[in-house]
């Protein structure tokens, strides 16, 4: 039998751990239910693209309680996840185990340990400079600033798409702005704030 990939050419010792990691979770919105867990495996057993995945669910929650943090955040998993809630409905303790996926991306990106040149993470990162910048988000300059921080060829592909939905007028190359962004990211921290 294989052995599991954090234990394959690599050995976490005792101070590599974080053991604080999994309060670091539980304290973001959507982690409250890391301690909850049974270890029951259902979540793993229901989860569509679990075979793909480097951690199952129910081990990756398993790690986080743990303390692997290093290994957590650096993991495919979570930006594999498809947010189906297939494990949250069969989850036996009423877990939301799509909201803790979503709580380790957010801390995943805060600590710039996502997998270097994967979509996801480049798309949250541009969509919310974007939305700070204008207030609204720009379809068209949103494509090409992850196309080109991920796979610049792929423009090429989706340039014949993008002409016909800029002739059709369902895409707009200068975006609008509302009149004070500035006051939408004040708001956008007090939020912050309030959730802390």
């Amino acid at each position: 039998m294989k052995a599991p990939p954090f234990l394959q050419g690599r050995i976490t010792y005792e101070n590599q751990i974080t053991p604080d990691f999994a309060a670091e979770v539980a304290a973001i919105p959507g982690g409250e239910g890391i301690f909850e867990c049974l270890q029951c495996g259902t979540c793993s057993g229901v989860c569509s693209v679990a075979p793909y995945m480097d951690y199952t669910p129910r081990r990756l929650i398993n790690m986080v309680r743990a303390g692997f943090k290093d290994e957590v955040l650096h993991s495919r998993t979570v930006w594999l996840c498809t947010g189906c809630y297939a494990c949250a409905v069969n989850c036996p303790a009423g877990i939301h185990i799509t909201d803790v996926m979503y709580a380790l991306k957010r801390l995943a990106i805060r600590n710039g340990a996502h997998p270097r040149r994967y979509p996801i993470p480049v798309l949250v990162s541009e969509f919310i400079n974007n939305v700070r910048q204008t207030g609204r988000s720009n379809e068209a300059k949103l494509v090409v600033r992850v196309a080109l921080r991920t796979n610049p060829l792929r423009l090429l592909k989706a340039a014949p798409l993008g002409l016909k939905m800029l002739r059709s007028g369902r895409m707009h190359v200068r975006g609008t702005r509302i009149e004070d962004p500035q006051r939408l990211n004040r708001m956008l921290e007090s939020v912050s704030e309030a959730r802390k």
